[in-house]
């Protein structure tokens, strides 16, 4: 996973201006693996793994890679293998199959990703599972044997703008990584807008908690309590007529902030803000955005820096009055230069497939909350 701590380090707006030369390139961070569900940071207790029953296999395509299932069927990725291709060997319209998928007919897919299909092809055989069930033979013996049955029906997804893998995992709480196995995900889990995805079938359920042994000296299970299964004891309420005291409206003038009461920057993008800032962890916010969306200015300044990470990813830092400046992360397209002056508003570029802008406000050097300082 991509180092996107690094945007946590106070240094890194001093070195990115100290350091940018005639061609504005800058080799200090990554956002190619950006997991805004932040749950590869923190532990094993976060994991969607944990919480999700383990997923049966996915089942195998046919000779000509296709899955076929009553309600739909999809494709299963070849190597270098892309729509076109793919179509032309189902006998199937690219454009059609592509705009489906909300993906270009040309680009090459990663081995073993799913396509969904539009229309039905004609299938080998139905998707089927290999599964082990007890059996009694003529002397009344119970064994286990290996059966072939029907593969039951995965529900599809369509991926929507700022959702990504781990939030669809936890969505309909199966393992993330099942998720990517069945659906070809690239190793970085990257989703786009449109997508289709199957949702993994369950397979083996995790034990009950009663059936839980842990090892000494771990502790127990915490038991379900009461109320969780039987009614809560009757309350006394007041009557409806009774009267009831109102206090004294606050007075929010005399609480408001000078930050919250005179707001300087506007958002640089429209969508919901998918991660907080937090010093020393998020040196600023990190805004859901559709692809391709305009990012612009947050307020008049002049553009200080523009410089790319190793993945030539752009980078904005744009200086403001007060001793302030604005950074913006996660776009394509630059539309300005460095020394340019803007307004807010300003065009700046558009937001990048993978659907978050990053965004910081810096009092020189320190990084601050962007958030007090936004309309």
């Amino acid at each position: 996973m991509s180092n996107f701590g690094l945007w946590a380090t106070g240094s890194f707006i001093a070195v990115t201006l100290a350091s940018c030369g005639p061609n504005g390139e800058y080799t200090g961070m990554r956002l190619d693996n950006f997991d805004p569900d932040f749950r590869g940071g923190w532990g094993g207790g976060l994991s969607t793994t944990q919480a999700a029953a383990a997923a049966m296999p996915r089942p195998q395509p046919d000779p000509g890679g296709v899955i076929s299932y009553p309600g739909y069927q999809v494709a299963v990725a070849r190597q270098g293998d892309s729509v076109s291709s793919i179509s032309a060997r189902l006998g199937l319209n690219a454009a059609q199959v592509a705009q489906y998928n909300a993906i270009d007919a040309n680009t090459v897919l990663n081995a073993g990703a799913v396509v969904a299909l539009p229309t039905r092809v004609a299938a080998a055989q139905p998707a089927t599972v290999t599964a082990r069930v007890p059996a009694t033979n003529d002397r009344g013996a119970t064994r286990t044997v290996t059966t072939t049955q029907p593969a039951p029906q995965p529900r599809q997804h369509v991926v929507a703008s700022g959702e990504t893998a781990w939030s669809i995992a936890r969505r309909y709480g199966v393992g993330v990584n099942d998720l990517a196995q069945w659906n070809g995900l690239p190793a970085d889990m990257a989703v786009r807008p449109g997508q289709r995805l199957m949702i993994p079938v369950a397979g083996a359920q995790p034990p009950r908690q009663s059936e839980v042994t842990t090892a000494p000296g771990s502790g127990s299970p915490t038991p379900q309590p009461p109320s969780a299964s039987a009614a809560l004891p009757a309350e006394k309420t007041a009557p409806a007529a009774a009267a009831v005291e109102t206090p004294a409206a606050p007075d929010m003038g005399s609480t408001r902030t000078a930050a919250s009461g005179s707001a300087k920057f506007r958002m640089p993008v429209n969508g919901a803000i998918a991660r907080v800032y937090e010093k020393g962890k998020n040196e600023g916010i990190d805004i859901s955005a559709a692809p391709g969306a305009a990012v612009s200015a947050a307020g008049a300044g002049t553009v200080a820096a523009v410089t790319r990470d190793v993945d030539q990813v752009p980078i904005i830092v744009v200086r403001h009055e007060g001793n302030l400046m604005t950074v913006y992360a996660g776009l394509d397209d630059v539309a300005v230069s460095k020394g340019q002056a803007v307004q807010a508003g300003t065009p700046l570029g558009k937001a990048r497939s993978q659907g978050l802008v990053h965004f910081e406000v810096r009092n020189g050097f320190e990084s601050v909350d962007p958030e007090k300082y936004l309309n």
